[in-house]
Formats: structure tokens, C-alpha cells, sequence
């Protein structure tokens, strides 16, 4: 078995009612690497990557991580597993500070000596773990102690993105990350991106813009009506390939 591949999926199968969502679609996604994942509206996309993250489950096929069989039923399940999903909407609490953000959910605390084995929160910790992972993935921010409410948009992808990466230890799934934001945002979030594939993660992309895709990803597969049809080695020279296999031309 290829010792570089972290998340493997065979023949999946989602039905909704008489709806056939996901038809018999394998997948693997490496290490190092970029995968993107492509398809008009309509086309799994979405369904497939809430089976890989817990929020569906998948009613035939197999998923497996670093070569074992995993059973994901929900996304408890798959953040255990190490796979992290950032959604179009973010999830982040526009109230809190990026630290606050990271850990909601996973605060660290302190021992418990109090009565009824109750702990503080180890605030100073977690903005120092906070501090430390924003730096090494070059984000900027106007300041660490900020809500993110009074970011901008690209900031508060950033956010999102690193605080996925904190917590993936196998796959860091994002779904259009540059949507909505402006050239000089986006080539920041794909600055990211680059870093999370150059540290080793496994990433899948799901994007429409077919520059972003030949510039970050190693492979793209497609996917149209549930099915997958076909898997490329995106460039520059055969986005015209891609953009038919997209559209069924």
C-alpha cells in the first residue's frame, strides 16, 4: 500500500429517498498534496465531502484512513479521525476572539482542584498555541485580541483555515475558500493553502476557478450527476479539458 496516502474512499454509494446523490465514487487523498475536488452545482460535491466529514453517512462503500477501515458517523467521529472540513460559512463566532474561536469546544484547563472538579480556563495557553500557529502559517492580523467580527473577509478565512489545520492531523477539507473575496484576500488564502500542502497535509479543494485549481493542485477529479468521470493533472493547457469535463460537453 502507498504509505503517502492518508484518506482512501471506495465505491460510495449516498441515496437520498429515490435520489442517488454519490454513485460508486473512489477517491484517495495524499499527503503533501492538493486535491482538488470539482463539479457543477448539483454534482456531489458537497454530499461527498459531508460523508467524508461526518455530517452524512455513506450507505455502501468503505472510507479508510492511513490504510484502516473507518467508520465515520458523525463529525465528532471525523475530527477524531483527524479530518478537519472548513464550510463556505465559516462556523466562526463573530464574538470571539481568534483564540476563542480555535478552542470553542476544546478549551484547554487547567487541574482540577476546585470542589465538584470544576477548572479554570487556561486562557494564556490557548492564545499563546493561537499566536504560535498564525505565525507559522504567515496570517496577519490587525491584532490577535480582536473579534473577528471586525475582520475582513479574507482575515476571517484565514482564521477558519488555521484553526483547521491546529486539529487535522490527516485531512483538511476547504470549500471554496476565495469565494466572495477580492484578489488581494484570495492570493492570501491561497498563500495558506500552498503552506498547509508544503506541511504535509492532505487538502481537499472545492473551487471553481480553474486558475486557482492548475496553480495549487497536484490532481482534480470530477465529478457530474454523483458520478465521478474523470481524474486529470491540472495545467494551464488543459483547462479547456477540465471545463468540458465539468459541463458534460
Amino acid at each position: 500500500m502507498n504509505s503517502d496516502i492518508v484518506l482512501s474512499i471506495t465505491n460510495a454509494t449516498k441515496r437520498f429517498g429515490p435520489v442517488l446523490a454519490l454513485n460508486d465514487i473512489s477517491l484517495q487523498a495524499r499527503r503533501g498534496e492538493v486535491l482538488a475536488l470539482l463539479g457543477d452545482n448539483g454534482a456531489g460535491k458537497s454530499t461527498l465531502i459531508k460523508c467524508i466529514s461526518g455530517v452524512h453517512q455513506i450507505d455502501e462503500g468503505q472510507i479508510t484512513i492511513d490504510g484502516i477501515a473507518t467508520s465515520i458517523r458523525s463529525p465528532v467521529d471525523a475530527r477524531a479521525a483527524g479530518i478537519e472540513t472548513v464550510y463556505q460559512d465559516l462556523a466562526l463566532f463573530d464574538n470571539l476572539t481568534p483564540a476563542q474561536n480555535f478552542y470553542a469546544g476544546r478549551e484547554i484547563a487547567g487541574p482540577s482542584w476546585l470542589p465538584l472538579g470544576l477548572r479554570f480556563l487556561n486562557s494564556r495557553r490557548m492564545e499563546a498555541e493561537t499566536a504560535r500557529v498564525l505565525d507559522r502559517l504567515k496570517v496577519i492580523l490587525p491584532s490577535k485580541e480582536a473579534t473577528v467580527a471586525l475582520m475582513s473577509g479574507g482575515q476571517r478565512q484565514a482564521v477558519a483555515v488555521a484553526r483547521a489545520s491546529v486539529f487535522a492531523r490527516k485531512v483538511v477539507i476547504l470549500d471554496e475558500p476565495t469565494a466572495a473575496l477580492g484578489l488581494r484576500e484570495a492570493r492570501k488564502v491561497l498563500d495558506l493553502v500552498a503552506q498547509l500542502r508544503a506541511e504535509g497535509n492532505a487538502v481537499i479543494l472545492i473551487t471553481h476557478n480553474m486558475e486557482h485549481v492548475t496553480e495549487l493542485a497536484s490532481r482534480a477529479i470530477v465529478l457530474r450527476q454523483g458520478r465521478k468521470v474523470g481524474e486529470i493533472i491540472p495545467s494551464k493547457t488543459n483547462q479547456q479539458e477540465l471545463v468540458s469535463m465539468i459541463v458534460g460537453a
